[in-house]
């Protein structure tokens, strides 16, 4: 945690940083191994993500807040997800990146809410950075580590399906 810290200016900054990483490792962890199925890989992933979250610490309220958990959940699961390609780069396998990341359940009831939970991994990423928890596309961009180019596109398709989802759905 120390490496962390160091790259930490703000003292109120290092302890909310202390307690997300008390709060989240595990629940990190369990979401990386979920994706990599490899005890290494996902101990990467959670590295990765801790070093991205360390940089953006100013950005997140309070550590265990909900939308926290959200930003969370979302980081290392982009970061698991980078592995997981990178890991991939040399076999004839094709990754349809849409496809990959941590299961949801659905809510009981068919709202907005339904719809996000049924859009593919990236475009609820984006979504949920974008709208929840108010970031621009530049700093998802640098987030997910993709070009800004890709994440206008990515935010582009997200909304589009999502309208998809709510007209066949009846929401809208």
């Amino acid at each position: 945690m120390i490496i962390y810290l160091q790259t930490i200016n703000d003292t109120l900054d290092r302890v909310k940083f202390e307690q997300l990483y008390q709060e989240y490792k595990a629940f990190m962890h369990g979401i990386a191994y979920q994706i990599l199925r490899n005890q290494q890989d996902a101990e990467d992933a959670v590295h990765n993500a801790f070093l991205s979250i360390a940089k953006n610490i100013e950005k997140i309220g309070s550590p265990t807040s909900p939308k926290t958990r959200g930003y969370v959940s979302i980081i290392v699961e982009r970061k698991a997800i980078d592995i997981y390609r990178e890991r991939k780069k040399n076999t004839a396998d094709e990754l349809l990146e849409e496809d990959i990341g941590i299961s949801v359940s659905f809510p009981n009831d068919h709202t907005l809410a339904w719809c996000i939970a049924k859009l593919p991994p990236r475009y609820r990423q984006i979504i949920f950075l974008k709208y929840s928890h108010g970031y621009s596309v530049k700093e998802i961009a640098d987030i997910l580590g993709i070009s800004h180019a890709a994440a206008s596109k990515v935010d582009q398709r997200a909304k589009k399906k999502l309208e998809k989802i709510c007209r066949e759905e009846g929401v809208l």
